[in-house]
């Protein structure tokens, strides 16, 4: 049983791999495209690079087109993510174009195509026990949390997907996953909460 499960590891792995390097020549035009655009209209950086923890929680820096401006408040802190929102970084995040560069972190082993979403360092101390589980596997660019709900469904409701998958991960249903994924995309589904740019920041769950 652990040498089969050992396998289908391998053949995710290099799943990964084969469809990161062909995404990523397939979509060269698109992301240079997209960097110029955002170059001319935003400045620069035209990625956005931040540490999120990965697997086992070890640190790693994810890449994204940037979204947001860098607008500050009268007291040099950043402004709400509505107000840095700019309208082609909605339209980026609307076609999940914005994650085109992440399939960097994908080709180099920091994430897999599918596995729950790395979010922010600042979260890691907030987790339960349980919720921790979630990093028992490598983060993903699309997970069973982002099929059922993304950012429209709570942060427990999130977090109890993840760890389901953990459980009952295999190659069958990570391309389930990818096959929704691709549905939620074209109809733009729960791209963000109600009532917020994206989604309520995570300030841990009740006891």
């Amino acid at each position: 049983m652990h040498a089969e499960r050992a396998a289908s590891r391998l053949v995710k792995r290099i799943m990964d791999v084969a469809c990161a390097t062909l995404s990523l020549l397939l979509f060269a035009p698109v992301m240079l495209l997209v960097a110029l655009l955002l170059l001319v209209m935003n400045g620069r950086p035209v990625v956005f690079a931040q540490s999120r923890p990965g697997l086992h929680g070890q640190l790693f820096t994810l890449r994204k087109f940037r979204t947001m401006s860098s607008r500050l408040a009268g007291d040099g802190m950043p402004l709400p993510d509505e107000d840095r929102l700019t309208r082609f970084g909605r339209l980026l995040r609307m076609t999940s174009i914005d994650e085109l560069p992440t399939l960097w972190n994908v080709l180099i082993g920091d994430m897999s195509l599918v596995g729950p979403r790395p979010l922010l360092v600042e979260y890691l101390p907030l987790y339960s026990k349980e919720q921790a589980r979630r990093h028992e596997v490598r983060p993903g660019i699309t997970g069973w949390a982002q099929v059922n709900g993304r950012n429209a469904i709570s942060w427990d409701q999130k977090f109890a997907y993840d760890v389901w998958y953990v459980d009952h991960w295999s190659l069958a249903l990570d391309l389930r996953i990818l096959a929704m994924t691709v549905v939620n995309v074209v109809c733009a589904r729960g791209i963000s909460q109600e009532g917020q740019a994206t989604a309520e920041r995570f300030r841990g769950s009740a006891p």
